[in-house]
């Protein structure tokens, strides 16, 4: 079986994905791959045309992914450096827990996010502290472990000013106070929350205005100050981190392939990736096989002319367990 006026059969075409974004391949140990193990003489340009087609073909699913990111109540979200014919683009990635959106995009600049999330997001952002992200009206925690870090570059750099060690101590002390006081939320009942939560604020905004620091105190301060209205915004929301390391988690994968194939030829391979990936990390993060499902949702796409979606590859699958053996 193969997709309409296609030469190459929908196993192989299943394999190709799969080793240019799961295993990260690009296109030119693709097609020594298929030449020593299966004899098959599949040009670099016939792949990446291949590959484009496949993502034009799966655009469904891509906003299918796109709607679930949308309505999601916590969402994370980051950025890389990707390359586009040798010039600098970003890959970003919108993710939930079980639900990852790529894009690649010549900017790092708010157009990016509201492209993706529109004007209004009604769910908690956290994010990196990067700029970008505040021309989005919602609710937002900024990334305290990226913060922390930064602080304690500082405090390694000037062992002898012991009021950056001070400054760093009380910090992490208020954000552990407010994992707690997160947790412990619904056994104090709102009223003592509440009141907590105010507490802990005035701490953190007396801690910012620290009596006579010195200069390299100061410029902590100012970092600290920048981020301030997102400090302890995750307190209020149950289960949400003070720290983006999801973001970065689900980044990771992205960063590899632009270190193994030095990123894409042409925007629209960027896009096909960007397309591809986020089918592949979602079917990962929601326990599905990849190849089962592109499978099945191709062939979909060969008997209606449309894909299956991911919601409806999930029901189907609950509804005939035996399709697991044969997808």
């Amino acid at each position: 079986m193969a997709l309409p006026n296609a030469n190459i059969g929908l196993n192989s075409t299943i394999l190709i994905c799969y080793l240019w974004v799961a295993l990260c391949l690009p296109f030119t140990k693709i097609k020594d791959y298929l030449k020593a193990f299966f004899g098959k003489d599949i040009s670099t340009s016939g792949l990446s045309k291949h590959v484009i087609r496949i993502s034009r073909i799966m655009k469904d699913v891509y906003n299918e992914i796109l709607g679930d990111i949308n309505n999601a109540i916590t969402l994370h979200a980051d950025e890389t450096g990707w390359r586009v014919r040798g010039k600098n683009w970003w890959l970003w990635v919108f993710g939930t827990q079980d639900t990852a959106y790529f894009t690649v995009d010549q900017s790092r600049g708010g157009s990016v996010v509201r492209r993706v999330l529109g004007e209004i997001f009604l769910g908690l952002l956290v994010v990196d502290g990067w700029s970008a992200y505040l021309k989005l009206i919602c609710e937002q925690q900024s990334c305290m472990a990226h913060l922390m870090r930064k602080i304690r570059k500082f405090r390694d750099a000037f062992p002898h000013l012991s009021s950056i060690v001070k400054f760093y101590m009380k910090l992490r002390r208020i954000l552990r106070d407010g994992e707690k006081l997160q947790t412990d939320r619904e056994k104090l009942g709102e009223k003592v929350f509440q009141r907590r939560l105010e507490r802990l604020k005035k701490r953190l905004e007396k801690l910012v205005n620290w009596p006579d620091p010195d200069d390299i105190l100061q410029e902590i301060i100012k970092k600290v100050k920048r981020q301030q209205p997102r400090i302890l915004t995750f307190v209020e929301h149950p289960g949400a981190p003070c720290h983006n390391n999801y973001g970065e988690f689900l980044i990771r994968i992205g960063v590899l392939k632009r270190k193994i194939s030095g990123g894409s030829v042409s925007a629209e391979g960027a896009n096909a990736y960007a397309i591809l990936l986020s089918i592949y990390v979602t079917c990962k993060l929601r326990g599905i096989s990849f190849p089962k499902y592109m499978k099945v949702s191709l062939r979909h796409y060969i008997k209606t002319g449309k894909p299956m979606l991911l919601g409806t590859y999930s029901t189907f699958i609950a509804e005939s367990p035996e399709q697991k053996m044969v997808a």
